[in-house]
């Protein structure tokens, strides 16, 4: 088994781009030519497009893009800049009189960062597909993940900067990897160690309080967070499998949240996983499943590693 990048399973590519002065972005993953695909939504807050369709049961067997973005559910708009572009190209469902791009997308809260009112929309979903075609694996403040933060418990004032993260895996011709916008409630964790690398600062603002500390003390106060938070996420693999089995993948995958971050799939996050497959190779669910979870919680933790401090808040870079 050995690291590789993102970028260099075939048939597909990356694109990031972003607003600093929001700050926010989004990031778009395109198969040009399809890809069996799943999801599996755990977050209470959930903000996504097009996720019935990966249901086994409905028509649509192939997806052609996710896009990840920031904006909460304005940046829903961010996907429509992506149907643009894929169009443009011929690239889609085939109705006879255009062929109709299927792109999946989830979205993060990041509007309490910068100004709220600049927000991903169609153009900087097409810029982001433009950028794919240089197919370039950047983390940290990059796309979804420019304006994300962790560790929310207490407020922005003792939060820190999250980011997007980037890891794959290869076994013999295998190859399974995922892009993660990190931007949840709770403290990122290095599965290593078990230590908090990010999260909730104390009131010194040098040291971690502790979110799931913090909460299981105030047990009885029901606070209502707004959904600020969320990570979301895509898992690809040059694997065959129906759409059934990447659903069970995305499941699967969902293990890689449950190590790095704690605690996950609250009710003020969205936490979502898409799962797309480009089939060309034969692998065991099972297989790919565990290898799933394994660069999902890499990529969590790269995001986080690669974030540099912003708008005040302080990054893993400078805690270290």
């Amino acid at each position: 088994m050995q690291e590789i990048l993102f970028n260099q399973i075939d048939g597909i590519k990356i694109g990031n781009a972003q607003n600093l002065n929001g700050p926010t972005g989004c990031t778009v993953v395109i198969c040009e030519e399809g890809a069996s695909a799943g999801v599996d939504v755990r977050g209470g807050s959930p903000g996504t497009r097009e996720t019935d369709l990966l249901d086994p049961v409905n028509l649509v067997d192939k997806i052609h893009a996710v896009v990840l973005s920031g904006g909460s559910a304005f940046g829903l708009d961010a996907a429509s800049g992506a149907m643009q572009y894929l169009e443009e190209r011929n690239i889609g469902f085939d109705v006879t009189v255009t062929k109709i791009p299927i792109v999946c997308s989830a979205v993060l809260f990041d509007l309490v960062i910068g100004d709220h009112k600049i927000r991903p929309d169609k153009s900087m979903g097409y810029e982001a597909c433009v950028n794919s075609e240089l197919n370039q694996c950047k983390e940290g403040n990059i796309g979804a993940g420019t304006g994300a933060t962790v560790g929310k418990i207490l407020g922005p004032e003792y939060s820190m900067k999250g980011g997007l993260g980037c890891y794959a895996l290869q076994v013999g011709d295998l190859k399974v990897g995922a892009v993660i916008a990190v931007n949840c409630l709770g403290d990122v964790i290095d599965p290593a160690t078990g230590e908090i690398i990010a999260g909730v600062l104390d009131k010194d603002k040098k040291n971690f309080a502790g979110t799931e500390k913090i909460m299981i003390n105030n047990y009885s106060e029901k606070k209502n967070l707004f959904s600020g938070n969320t990570t979301i996420g895509v898992v690809v693999t040059n694997a065959k499998f129906s759409k059934s089995e990447m659903n069970k993948i995305a499941s699967m995958a969902h293990n890689g949240y449950g190590r790095s971050m704690r605690p996950a799939h609250s009710i003020f996050d969205g936490d979502t996983i898409f799962t797309m497959a480009t089939g060309k190779v034969e692998a065991d669910i099972n297989v790919v499943g565990l290898l799933a979870a394994k660069v999902v919680e890499q990529a969590v933790v790269r995001a986080v590693k690669n974030a540099e401090g912003i708008f005040g808040y302080k990054a893993y870079k400078d805690m270290i």
